[in-house]
């Protein structure tokens, strides 16, 4: 893979980062007092906020991961241990946004229920499907990974 294919996803990396940072610092917070008057509705959506919050931790952990893996492509270092841990470690922080999502999925459904608004269900469904298939992803990428590293050891050893 050329340095510019790697500078280009760092990039994205860095995007994506500042991105949510954004939302954490500007837009989760006027929504935690927008809905401060309201007491039962106001409950629902802070839990989902609270969620978001949290979930930012194995979301920024992965993006760490993300950078250290290209960094190794850059160094041509891809197929060796440090990679197939990098991996492990994105699968693992997929699985934990995943799961904080499935823990707020009640509040999703409450507040769905609360204003007729199914759609709000399918918003949360739609994160845990997505870090569940990013986590199925780095999984099997691991797995090819270990594999090929694998074969290059027995390669090596029979030369």
């Amino acid at each position: 893979m050329s340095k510019s294919s790697t500078m280009f996803l760092k990039f994205v990396l860095i995007v994506l980062a500042l991105a949510v940072l954004a939302l954490c610092i500007f837009a989760l917070p006027a929504l935690w007092s927008g809905v401060a008057g309201d007491e039962v509705f106001g409950g629902w959506v802070r839990g989902i906020i609270i969620g978001m919050y949290v979930s930012g931790i194995p979301f920024y952990y992965a993006l760490y991961q993300s950078f250290k893996l290209l960094n190794l492509i850059d160094r041509n270092d891809a197929f060796s241990d440090q990679a197939v841990r990098a991996l492990r470690m994105i699968k693992f922080s997929a699985l934990g946004v995943s799961v904080i999502y499935t823990a707020t999925m009640p509040f999703f459904f409450l507040i769905g229920e609360y204003d007729d608004a199914p759609g709000v269900i399918l918003i949360g469904a739609v994160v845990i499907f997505a870090s569940f298939v990013v986590a199925v992803f780095a999984y099997v990428l691991q797995k090819l990974l270990r594999n090929a590293i694998d074969i290059k050891i027995e390669n090596d050893l029979t030369v």
